[in-house]
């Protein structure tokens, strides 16, 4: 009687998540791709086949976008890293007690308020009659106004700064198990600090980047608002050829083959991520 009660207590705890992931997941995900594969004939007649998949590789700017997004999410992914892993050592590893709750916290605090207002943030930063463009005419270094937004940088500017918490917390978590005396013990046996960030502290650090780097890239890669707004109409943003087959053209066989893509090109990437990295997905958010 008790092993029934247990069993029952289990799937009573499991139906939950299993409910989210079949009610909000898989279910629409296989509607999405039924209506990928249908082709309209007529009002109300359908057809099925591969011909919105053929249509994207048919146009070079439908698959072009699609690499140019892929390219510059797995850039911003790597700025991401470069810029969050001095972050997370210096809060883990070289500060304690309230300081590293402190700077822990101001990384979160922009975080506080939604993507679009921060966004719009770097807007009134970066555009021509901007807090930048305005400081560089006051230091003379610029005659007229400068125009920041809606180009590759201001977009990668974007990017890096709505990730960034999510590089830096996981590579916190993982640093902060990393024992100290290891550290110790590799100067005391005359290692210089590039030896010790890279034979110790890195592959320590390993599933935290593993990680950080998989959820920013599929932040990136999903990202809609940044790249519209810092990137201006003309930004090239998968997302938004997404956007406009369904909003725009209401064209919803395509705009659900164009996500499916996505989907596919995320799962390879993080796929190609974990074999060259040598983790397993169990181990990277097992010990992340």
């Amino acid at each position: 009687m008790s092993s029934d009660a247990s069993r029952l207590g289990f799937y009573l705890l499991l139906a939950p998540i299993m409910l989210w992931l079949v009610l909000l997941i898989i279910l629409p995900h296989v509607g999405l791709f039924i209506v990928s594969i249908s082709e309209k004939v007529g009002p109300r007649e359908y057809e099925y086949g591969l011909g919105n998949y053929a249509a994207f590789f048919g146009e070079p700017l439908y698959w072009r976008t699609f690499a140019r997004t892929a390219i510059m999410s797995i850039l911003a992914t790597a700025l991401t890293l470069i810029l969050g892993f001095p972050i997370a050592y210096y809060i883990a590893k070289l500060t304690k007690g309230r300081t590293k709750t402190t700077l822990f916290l101001m990384c979160m605090i922009p975080f506080w308020v939604s993507e679009l207002v921060r966004t719009f943030g770097w807007m009134i930063l970066l555009r021509e009659t901007g807090v930048f463009s305005n400081l560089l005419q006051s230091l003379g270094l610029a005659s007229g106004g400068v125009e920041m937004l809606y180009n590759d940088a201001a977009i990668m500017v974007g990017l890096v700064y709505t990730s960034i918490l999510f590089m830096v917390v996981p590579l916190v978590t993982t640093l902060d198990s990393l024992d100290d005396s290891l550290i110790e013990a590799g100067y005391d046996l005359g290692a210089n600090s590039s030896a010790i960030m890279r034979e110790i502290v890195i592959p320590h650090a390993m599933p935290g980047i593993v990680s950080g780097c998989i959820v920013v890239f599929m932040l990136s890669l999903g990202n809609y608002l940044t790249p519209i707004l810092l990137g201006g109409k003309d930004s090239l943003w998968f997302t938004g050829m997404i956007y406009t087959q369904f909003i725009t053209r209401f064209n919803w066989e395509l705009g659900a083959a164009f996500g499916f893509l996505l989907l596919g090109l995320s799962s390879l990437v993080v796929f190609v991520g974990l074999k060259l990295s040598g983790q397993s997905l169990s181990e990277t958010m097992g010990r992340s």
